[in-house]
């Protein structure tokens, strides 16, 4: 695959965590289904990561691996336009990240901001680790294995993307200066043609001398339209573009995404650690009693009592779920002690029972069929092998590992 189709290409990963709650749809699903259709999605169960902090539970997997991808199917991520698989089912992810492992500085993999953040926040467990040490090295592994141009991330997670971005141009500095580039360079741009490696020249020569990157840009594109020079002298020609050597790896950019806006039962984010979740498939009588009983604004002890809708954690859910006529509604009436908390929360309850019947209902088949399940894995798994091949391929040979193949 070439540098010119990795723009295309989304990458995002999710421990199997087991059955998902709304958070993680409103978080992160509803995002996915929206970038299957416009870019070439790569989505995959990250159960190495996983073992980062939880190792030692082996039961931990098959099932949680299963009950996860139910759910992303469930609520209409489509196995026809993305590759869902399971990350551990392609091993050259961890090849990847042991030959990467060979150049990248400790001091870069201590930095990341999560990395003393998680040994705090999880002191029962102990991560002092060398595979806790270098998940952010395995992420960037992930990442580059498919030369992803985008990462969908929240704003915490940034600073993983650009520890990706540094690995890969620090491969590209250590490895892409193949014997003989500029020469090989020269060549390829001859094989553009006379009008467009005129224009090449002209472009790389005013990014490089004056700092246009306009300039740049346009020769990116330029060289994104080439028929007739082959994957290698492309990448040779984008590293030739910008002063470097050829480009193996493509640097990724993030692909910011709004956190989760949605509140958990007890007014707190929704998750499973502060048990205060609204699962994905959750009976919906059981549902509707949860919210039924959640606490509202402590001032309302008596029907009578006026209330604070800012005070409420039920108004964080109207928030996300009710259009402006019922917000109005429920403050007026929350302020004015016009409607009791039971009435405030039915609207609440009919729509997340709206948004959750048909998700309900669809993952009916795939609860039944489970070898359904694992075989769309399988499939995604064979799709993304067959992309992560390739790239291996020219770490290998780039780093001087091919000579025995």
């Amino acid at each position: 695959m070439s540098t010119v189709n990795s723009q295309q290409r989304v990458l995002s990963g999710m421990r199997p965590t087991g059955r998902l709650h709304l958070g993680h749809y409103h978080g992160v699903l509803q995002n996915w289904i929206k970038l299957q259709h416009e870019y070439e999605c790569f989505f995959f169960v990250a159960d190495w990561h996983a073992l980062t902090t939880h190792y030692g539970d082996a039961t931990l997997f098959e099932d949680n691996v299963i009950e996860m991808v139910i759910d992303w199917l469930a609520v209409g991520v489509n196995p026809g336009s993305a590759a869902l698989f399971v990350q551990s089912k392609v091993p050259e992810h961890a090849e990847l990240h042991l030959l990467l492992s060979m150049i990248t500085p400790m001091g870069w993999l201590e930095r990341v901001p999560s990395y003393k953040d998680q040994q705090q926040n999880l002191h029962e467990k102990e991560l002092d680790t060398y595979g806790f040490l270098g998940y952010p090295l395995l992420q960037a592994a992930d990442i580059l294995i498919y030369r992803a141009g985008y990462v969908p991330v929240g704003a915490d997670q940034v600073a993983h993307v650009e520890l990706t971005r540094e690995v890969a141009r620090r491969f590209n500095h250590v490895y892409g200066r193949e014997p003989g580039f500029e020469k090989n360079a020269e060549a390829a741009i001859k094989k553009m043609g006379k009008k467009a490696g005129r224009l090449y020249v002209q472009l790389r020569t005013a990014y490089q001398e004056q700092g246009d990157h306009e300039a740049l840009e346009k020769a990116r594109a330029l060289l994104q339209e080439q028929q007739n020079i082959s994957i290698g002298d492309r990448e040779r020609l984008f590293g030739y573009l910008e002063g470097g050597g050829k480009v193996i790896l493509s640097e990724p950019k993030s692909l910011l995404t709004e956190s989760s806006k949605m509140p958990g039962l007890d007014g707190q984010k929704m998750s499973k650690s502060y048990d205060n979740t609204i699962s994905l498939r959750e009976p919906l009588e059981q549902i509707s009693k949860k919210i039924s009983t959640m606490p509202t604004d402590p001032a309302r002890v008596r029907l009578t009592d006026p209330g604070d809708p800012a005070k409420c954690p039920v108004w964080q859910l109207h928030m996300t779920y009710s259009d402006q006529d019922t917000k109005e509604w429920v403050t007026q009436g929350c302020q004015n002690a016009g409607i009791g908390c039971l009435e405030c929360k039915k609207p609440v309850i009919d729509a997340i029972t709206a948004e959750l019947e048909p998700i309900q209902k669809e993952a009916e088949q795939f609860e039944n069929d489970r070898d359904l399940v694992r075989s769309i894995l399988l499939e995604g798994g064979e799709k993304a092998r067959g992309s992560a091949r390739e790239t291996l391929a020219e770490v290998r040979s780039a780093m001087g590992l091919s000579a025995w193949q």
